[in-house]
């Protein structure tokens, strides 16, 4: 059975993002005292006594900033749209607005089950005078402190009463291949999340560092599921204030860690600078398999020829990752798109390949023959045997006399070779070499 889904609603700046960190148990969100701050949904998984559902956070409906005014609220159209549960979160200090009215009004439209949570009570055993919430029409408040913890658990009941008892079927545990886009800001991060997803779930916008949050959209193709993760833009890190922009790149940096599959953007009318070098190397060091997604490449002249001339470059720049593949696409037109979740669908399936012991050790047994290690003074190194320990980045061990002797370039023979040999194509592998003083019995 699929979760019941829980939003939380309100004008700006009544406390909904510390709120949904607060039953979220995390900093999903980002806080910071000023309107207008969360401007996608957020969702998360939230239990509380036996019950799980999906809670979303949205941005502040009615906000006086005409430029996102409007993408937020068909944001929260949508969200009010797939909730079971509203949340209207209001500020019991101030009492009720006239935009709180408006909000109550949407979501009286709605005919959702909604509970009305007055925020930022800080002390209960004062008489609290929130009467003046019955206005809204949507039933007794609950007070609490969201900031401070108080009363939640009394919210927490009051949603979960509400929660339907018996929802469509849905595979909430299969969340798929788990691809993160990442780059710079202002690279089409967005526009090509859009495009993948034909719906508009992220706001694209041309101001750079529009999407603050990292978004996981789950959705399937041909009975394949996917999980897309939209990020913040990452900038260089002397650019980055300790504020709102901060943890947008510190949870861009996360959504790296947990995906499985990074699409690292990169502008094509700008090239490769020394920024897009550091992501990548981010990706490279977490083993995280990558594809190199050159966009905007419609707002490039001779197309043809610059197309070789790019792919040569990231071979140089990037050479680090030289077994990614290079995309040249057009979020704005869907050019070369289609490619994209085919290409991702193989990396995965490369970075999950196990190669049996005694194949590896057939293949070793070759490699060594064709191209022996240099002779030492300590004698030479010798290898035993080798076996393939983990996945996800695959893992290669090799019992070796003394691992001292193994030279870096010789270690990068034996990954060139490794990947002739088996492929590995879009993802890093991992070479480890032990000491062991003879082979092992047979």
């Amino acid at each position: 059975m699929r979760k019941p889904v829980v939003a939380l609603v309100g004008r700006p700046n009544v406390g909904k993002s510390t709120l949904f960190n607060r039953l979220s148990g995390g900093r999903s969100a980002i806080v910071a005292d000023r309107p207008g701050v969360t401007r996608d949904r957020i969702y998360r998984d939230v239990e509380w006594d036996g019950h799980n559902f999906t809670l979303i956070d949205t941005g502040g409906l009615f906000l006086q900033d005409a430029d996102f005014r409007e993408h937020i609220e068909e944001q929260v159209t949508t969200a009010i749209q797939e909730a079971d549960v509203i949340v209207l979160v209001v500020d019991a200090q101030v009492g009720p607005t006239t935009k709180d009215l408006q909000v109550a009004q949407v979501l009286l439209k709605s005919n959702k089950n909604t509970v009305i949570a007055a925020n930022k009570v800080d002390d209960f055993k004062k008489q609290l005078d929130i009467y003046e919430l019955y206005k809204l029409g949507l039933g007794d408040p609950v007070p609490i402190s969201s900031l401070h913890g108080l009363n939640i658990d009394e919210l927490l009941d009051r949603i979960t009463v509400l929660l339907p008892q018996t929802l469509p079927e849905e595979d909430d545990d299969d969340q798929g291949v788990r691809i993160a886009v990442v780059g710079r800001p202002n690279v089409g991060k967005s526009s090509l999340v859009n495009a993948l997803l034909s719906e508009k779930r992220v706001i694209v916008s041309d101001v750079p560092g529009t999407t603050r949050d990292a978004i996981d959209t789950k959705f399937l193709i041909d009975d394949r599921s996917y999980t897309l993760i939209d990020t913040a833009g990452i900038r260089r890190r002397s650019r980055v204030s300790r504020g709102i922009e901060y943890y947008g790149v510190q949870r861009a940096l996360r959504a790296i860690d947990r995906a499985d599959v990074v699409l690292l953007v990169i502008d094509a009318t700008e090239g490769i600078v020394e920024q897009d070098k550091k992501i990548a190397g981010y990706i490279e060091e977490m083993g995280k398999g990558v594809i190199i997604i050159i966009n905007k490449w419609d707002l490039t002249a001779d197309i043809k020829n610059r197309r070789r001339v790019f792919e040569n470059l990231a071979r140089t720049e990037l050479s680090f990752l030289i077994y990614a593949s290079v995309h040249f696409v057009s979020a704005l037109t869907g050019e070369g798109l289609e490619r994209i979740l085919s290409q991702v669908d193989f990396v995965h399936s490369e970075q999950n390949k196990m190669i049996s012991t005694g194949n590896l050790n057939s293949w070793l047994s070759e490699v060594v023959f064709l191209n022996p290690p240099p002779a030492t003074q300590q004698g030479g190194l010798k290898f035993y045997y080798a076996t393939q320990v983990a996945t996800k980045p695959p893992v290669f061990v090799f019992f070796v006399n003394n691992p001292k002797q193994v030279h870096f370039s010789y270690k990068r023979y034996l990954e060139r070779q490794l990947r002739e040999a088996y492929g590995y194509e879009g993802t890093p592998i991992r070479l480890i070499f032990r000491g062991r003083k003879r082979s092992p019995a047979n």
